[in-house]
């Protein structure tokens, strides 16, 4: 009977011992979780932060242009376009030359059918013929104008 109460008691030990290291190990794993985050926000305090510049926007007026025939006939395409450019300069040379710009992209766009446009491929594809089309200097001694990206705002095929 002395053996049965000395093996509990050895085991009820374990026990406490096994419980005591888990917690520690839980203590330690919560530690470095808080720590590893206290540090990411230490670091990112020490680090110059670079000054974030505002994108830069052009609108363009909102358009209705006939589109390409196709086999359910004449469709039009009523779109609104903006663009992001990388500078101010980027957006006066554009303002300032507005009516080659509008006919440009009129052009661009008056070659497209309505089955090339409807798709998600086919609005990012002519999103990067615009891109291209007004990459062209618009005068002579045009510095180059730093397109970032064409955004539709309004796009209705009909």
């Amino acid at each position: 009977m002395a053996e049965k109460s000395g093996g509990s008691k050895k085991l009820l030990w374990i026990m406490i011992v096994l419980v005591l290291l888990s917690s520690a190990g839980a203590a330690a794993a919560i530690y470095m979780v808080l720590d590893q985050r206290d540090g990411h926000s230490a670091d990112e305090g020490t680090q110059p932060t670079a000054e974030r510049e505002p994108p830069v926007f052009t609108r363009i007026d909102p358009f209705t242009v006939n589109l390409a025939d196709d086999s359910y006939g004449s469709r039009l395409l009523y779109t609104g376009i903006t663009l992001r450019v990388g500078n101010e300069e980027s957006k006066a040379i554009i303002e300032e030359h507005m009516p080659q710009v509008r006919s440009r992209l009129l052009i661009l766009l008056s070659g497209k059918q309505a089955s090339e446009l409807t798709s998600v491929e086919g609005k990012e594809q002519l999103a990067q013929a615009i891109i291209s089309r007004l990459g062209v200097p618009l005068t002579e001694n045009q510095p180059p104008l730093d397109l970032r990206e064409v955004l539709f705002t309004e796009f209705i095929v009909q």
